[in-house]
């Protein structure tokens, strides 16, 4: 079971550092988790992301059930030993993808049909189904089925999703008390959008559930920034202190900047892999696109603060060539670069935080974020 321990705490905000105690190990929060959909975090090993830092990967139920499929991985005990992970793993119910990309999707009170993405075979995602594939993979943290709606959505549409979100939540924690012996942590997902009230009602009715871990979901669907932090500010105080509170798909290094400043203590997103793919490097004095021409006769590491393997061993202008060239190393050096900015961030904000300087971090990053290369 998991066990969560808060250890320091900012006096002037609501930053935390903490321990999460896992099946596969021990997390130190806030964290960030490399997002790893298909089992496999694009572009780079699983030995590489152990060198960048990585505690903790995300892999997704939709996905992975549809391709390789459950009869695989069940072959491995679950996807730790098919894709030789041997830190936890937090896996996504699946709804947002059925939201994204699924065809033909039709929502009911038992779950999700839709149309596989891939080769349009019909498949019901229930909560009791979304359960049993995770269970299956065999993931540290498995999240509830959620209903994801468009932003922007009217009150009584988003009112509609959140409570039936709950009940798949109720249908959830019932389903994983009754069939598995709870060593994998389940967690409930607050939703109400962008609603006040609405999000009000959802995170009181989830920790009546009282599940081990909360996620806040639909935030940095679309929406202004200044919005997604009133929103995560009104809902994270709500949710239980002693349980881990967790912020779906975001974001930035401000974004986890602020968020851990409001009590957030994880976070996933795909920006910085996407990112590495597209030539924009996220480094401490800013982000650059590889591409620029500046970049051509740069004989210094594109972050000299940086102790990835990208910048102890290559320089900008390489980097460039890979990139214009497109060569496939560009994705692979581009990539590790960005996740192990993300996750010594995370570090530095960890280690700010335990030693009472969490405000003095977070006006140095600002300072230092503006200066450029």
């Amino acid at each position: 079971m998991l066990q969560f321990q808060e250890i320091a705490k900012s006096e002037k905000t609501s930053a935390r550092a903490g321990e999460l105690h896992l099946v596969h190990g021990v997390i130190k929060t806030p964290v960030f988790m490399p997002v790893g959909t298909l089992a496999s975090v694009k572009s780079i090993s699983p030995e590489e992301l152990m060198e960048c830092g990585a505690q903790i990967i995300l892999g997704n139920t939709y996905h992975l059930n549809l391709r390789p499929g459950c009869d695989v991985i069940e072959k491995f005990s679950g996807l730790h030993g098919f894709m030789n992970w041997e830190k936890p793993i937090l896996t996504d119910s699946g709804g947002f993808q059925i939201f994204s990309l699924a065809k033909l999707a039709e929502i009911t009170e038992a779950g999700a049909a839709f149309q596989s993405h891939i080769d349009g075979s019909r498949h019901l995602l229930s909560p009791e189904r979304a359960v049993d594939i995770q269970t299956c993979l065999d993931s540290d943290i498995m999240m509830c089925l959620d209903q994801c709606i468009q932003y922007p959505a009217d009150w009584q549409t988003t009112k509609n999703a959140l409570e039936l979100t709950t009940r798949w939540a109720r249908r959830c924690r019932d389903h994983w008390q009754q069939t598995t012996k709870r060593k994998n942590a389940l967690f409930g997902i607050v939703q109400g959008g962008m609603y006040k009230d609405l999000r009000s009602i959802s995170a009181h009715a989830l920790a009546d559930l009282d599940f081990p871990g909360y996620a806040v979901g639909g935030l940095s669907v679309g929406e202004p920034k200044d919005v997604m932090y009133e929103m995560a500010d009104h809902t994270l105080p709500l949710l239980p202190d002693h349980k881990p509170k967790y912020i779906m798909g975001v974001g930035t290094p401000e974004d986890l900047v602020e968020l851990v400043a409001l009590g957030a203590d994880m976070f996933d997103c795909v920006l910085p892999s996407r990112n590495a793919r597209n030539g924009q490097l996220i480094t401490s004095s800013g982000n650059f696109n590889i591409s620029n021409a500046r970049f051509r006769h740069d004989t210094d590491p594109i972050d000299p603060q940086c102790t990835c393997y990208t910048c102890r061993n290559y320089s900008a202008a390489y980097l460039r060539h890979l990139y214009m060239a497109k060569e496939l190393l560009a994705y692979r050096l581009n990539t590790i670069h960005n996740i192990h900015y993300f996750i010594s961030l995370m570090t530095a904000i960890r280690s700010a935080i335990i030693n009472g300087e969490f405000e003095v971090f977070r006006k140095n990053f600002y300072a230092k974020r503006a200066g450029g290369k």
